[in-house]
């Protein structure tokens, strides 16, 4: 009692030090009374006794943080009351008229469930749908892959694909060439998806990396940088790889460079996660798009692959995703979803129903599989109008530089190379909102904005150096 009692500040001591001296910081009296012993009504009523203030909240010293730059992007875009405003920022898919674009497929789908009285809400097993699982991870394999063949693969459902990231970055912590490697280095490209370093470093890891992947001045693939990056990187450094489509610049590597790649990375035991975001979304064929996973998977590696059928079904809020596991032989890939099971059961506990049951009567249905194809091939084709149109009239107007690399960039976004200044003057002075890198959503042009964005960037190029 007594020792207790000397940690709390004495009567006498506080009449000396008068009411004024007694305003100090209420954290550090909270933490004097709380280590004495008292819970929060003790404190509550010491303070009362000696008439100090409580914090109006416990959350007080929580700092703002700082917003997400492409939802504030979207929301400032919103608040915009000038009619020309453009939004090249969001990425998502949008029709001509500038609309979001339900696939036909999807909303045939949802109307077979919605009369499909026999489905109902129960749990699904805690590694998802098995009939989405199964047909999800098809697509990206192929179905003539040795993984399936083998069965040496095997894939949980996840919350679209950052989930799916997740779920694999927090196994790799946990389990990847031994067990507790957070400091092994995880390699990401240079530049890529803001949210691969947010979710590794989340999951854990340590010490996250980049390698060499964007030429600014060829505005191109830096596969010289690359290579060199790779051989120097320490054994079993996992790599962070985009299936296609890469986010931001759009620069794939070439069937030839991939080669290369894989050279490297199988005398480096180096592992690859792909993300692959956007099959079929990219150049309208499935197959093609999936070309660098299933050249990996035949090479004999191991790997994982986190897919998204955000875009490719237009599910941006449906958060289905899908992480495949490729092994070296079946028992492997039992005892790893064993326990990637585990990581699933604290984190979501159970995936959601209706986005995996939509993809997953898509894919499993030849009329509808074909049906969702063609959809698909028709975003891909307007974003590769899009890309033709931007450049020739860019190339018309005379604007300095080069503009090949719009229309050889693949997917959804294009690296402009556009500077930051250049950037802000878009926004502020054109009212085109674009990200400050200078990367652009090709579907946000349309046949009625193409050529105020190709004079604004003109503008922009030729006054802000």
């Amino acid at each position: 009692m007594a020792e207790r009692e000397s940690l709390l500040p004495t009567r006498p001591s506080v009449q000396r030090l008068g009411r004024d001296r007694l305003l100090s910081p209420v954290k550090d009296f909270r933490i004097d009374a709380l280590g004495a012993g008292a819970g929060p009504g003790g404190v509550r009523a010491l303070a009362a006794a000696l008439g100090l203030a409580m914090p109006s909240s416990i959350f007080s010293d929580v700092p703002q943080a700082q917003p997400v730059v492409v939802f504030k992007l979207t929301a400032d875009f919103r608040e915009d009351p000038d009619p020309r405003k453009v939004n090249l920022g969001v990425g998502a898919y949008r029709t001509d008229e500038g609309q979001p674009w339900v696939l036909p497929v999807v909303r045939k789908v949802e109307l077979q469930l919605a009369k499909n009285d026999s489905l109902n809400h129960e749990y699904l097993p805690i590694l998802g749908l098995p009939e989405f699982r199964t047909n999800a991870s098809h697509i990206a394999l192929g179905e003539d892959s040795p993984a399936i063949k083998e069965k040496r693969m095997g894939s949980v459902q996840a919350l679209g694909g950052t989930g799916a990231l997740r779920i694999g970055a927090e196994f790799l912590r946990r389990w990847y060439n031994g067990t507790n490697n957070a400091s092994t280095p995880v390699y990401v490209s240079a530049p890529t998806w803001e949210n691969h370093n947010g979710v590794f470093g989340a999951a854990g890891f340590v010490d996250i990396r980049t390698y060499r992947y964007w030429d600014a001045a060829k505005r191109g693939l830096d596969l010289k940088g690359l290579l060199q990056d790779m051989e120097n990187a320490p054994e079993f450094s996992i790599f962070v790889l985009h299936a296609c489509a890469h986010n931001p610049t759009g620069t794939d590597p070439t069937p030839e460079q991939w080669e290369k790649i894989v050279s490297v990375m199988k005398r480096r035991f180096l592992f690859p996660f792909f993300d692959s975001a956007y099959q079929g979304f990219s150049s309208g064929d499935l197959d093609k798009d999936a070309w660098a996973v299933r050249y990996f998977v035949n090479e004999g590696f191991e790997l994982f692959c986190a897919q998204s059928f955000s875009k490719n079904f237009g599910l941006y809020n449906e958060r289905v995703g899908n992480l495949i596991v490729v092994g070296k032989d079946a028992d492997n890939v039992v005892r790893v979803l064993s326990q990637m099971e585990k990581i699933v059961r604290v984190l979501w506990s159970n995936p959601p129903a209706q986005g995996a049951r939509i993809v997953a009567t898509t894919l499993s249905n030849p009329e509808l599989f074909t049906e969702w194809k063609e959809n698909v091939k028709t975003m891909a084709d307007r974003i590769l109008l899009m890309r033709t149109e931007l450049r020739s009239r860019l190339e018309a107007l005379g604007t300095p530089g080069t503009w090949n690399h719009i229309t050889e960039q693949i997917g959804m976004f294009s690296f402009t190379g556009l500077t930051t200044k250049q950037v802000e003057y878009l926004v502020n002075e054109k009212h085109i909102y674009l990200l400050p890198s200078g990367r652009i959503n090709m579907c946000g042009l349309t046949t009625k904005n193409l050529d105020y964005v190709a004079t604004s960037i003109h503008e922009a190029v030729t006054k802000v150096q």
